[in-house]
């Protein structure tokens, strides 16, 4: 047997000596900027604390599922600030997806004026930015809508300026809108502000997920269709039991980075008012000073969102996709 060759030609222990050299020298790196962090925040008298989490915030929020006000903490003020970005994330991921599928099936009607119609929106949509649609729902269509008796009465639904009130079942049985002493009140009240985040949310990443669902329908072999056609199989059952669980492995990759964008341009609540997170925390810095913490925490939250609605989908690609035997 010959001697064996020296490490700079060895395939095995070459690979393994690059990736610790990099691995040393992003060590390094974060050392020094670290080390660069901590004296610069030394010298100017603002090393890391957390005792001002614990101070009062000293303000209201527009709308919080956490009771709040402003004698309370910031601690709790950004727990109610992530609370409300989370109900706008989940609301916008379920109606986002329930719309997308509508319009992506849309693609494939017989009916032209039905395609055609949902070609335009996905066009129109994708090509104008998310925070003008934003602003145009917040200020044309919402802040635009009448109030106190004018507003807009729907059955379980009223729409006025100051809010949007559902009917809910209650424990004195079934209860709507009403108007009292002229102001509107009702079991499930959501604020313009969210009404109209939401609204921008959903209708925006709809018309992407609406691509992604046609990309993944027509990724299906024409003979799927054409045997489910001369077995007398109707469009609907076809799509549902034949075709649809074939897309779904070419739909749900791609609609993990949908869902990802989602989540972080909810961020964008600012725009309209809306007491989510990244407002929350921008008016604690503000008020505070404690720019590296609060970053800090924004990070850890949006990081862990993504990482969890990634770990989610992985899941689900995981279980709709083909094992070989």
């Amino acid at each position: 047997m010959g001697s064996p060759p020296p490490w700079w030609r060895d395939r095995r222990a070459l690979p393994v000596l690059v990736q610790a050299a990099v691995g040393l020298l992003i060590l390094v790196v974060i050392a020094v900027l670290v080390s660069n962090l901590v004296r610069n925040l030394s010298a100017a008298g603002l090393l890391l604390s957390w005792r001002w989490l614990g101070q009062p915030a000293g303000f209201d929020l527009s709308q919080s599922l956490l009771p709040f006000s402003a004698s309370m903490p910031y601690g709790r003020a950004l727990l109610a600030g992530l609370l409300n970005s989370l109900l706008v994330i989940v609301l916008g991921l379920l109606g986002s997806s329930l719309l997308g599928l509508l319009l992506g099936l849309c693609a494939f009607s017989s009916n032209a004026l039905l395609r055609s119609l949902q070609r335009l929106y996905v066009e129109l949509i994708r090509n104008i930015p998310l925070l003008l649609q934003l602003l145009f729902w917040y200020f044309v269509v919402f802040l635009g809508l009448p109030d106190k008796g004018a507003a807009l009465q729907l059955p379980g639904l009223t729409l006025a300026k100051s809010g949007l009130y559902l009917a809910w079942f209650t424990h004195a049985g079934w209860q709507g809108p009403a108007l009292v002493n002229g102001l509107w009140q009702a079991p499930l009240q959501v604020s313009v502000e969210c009404a109209a985040l939401l609204t921008g949310l959903i209708t925006h990443f709809a018309a992407f997920i609406a691509e992604v669902v046609r990309g993944g329908i027509a990724s299906v072999p024409r003979g799927q269709w054409e045997a489910a056609a001369s077995l007398g199989l109707p469009w609907a059952l076809t799509l549902r039991r034949i075709v649809l669980p074939q897309a779904l492995r070419v739909i749900i990759p791609a609609l993990t980075n949908q869902y990802i964008s989602l989540a972080k341009a909810s961020s964008l609540a600012l725009a309209c008012g809306f007491s989510d997170l990244y407002s929350v925390a921008e008016t604690t810095l503000n008020q505070t000073g404690r720019a590296v913490e609060v970053f800090l925490v924004l990070l850890a939250a949006y990081l862990g969102i993504d990482l969890l609605i990634s770990l989610l989908m992985n899941r689900i690609n995981a279980l709709v996709q083909v094992r070989e035997r």
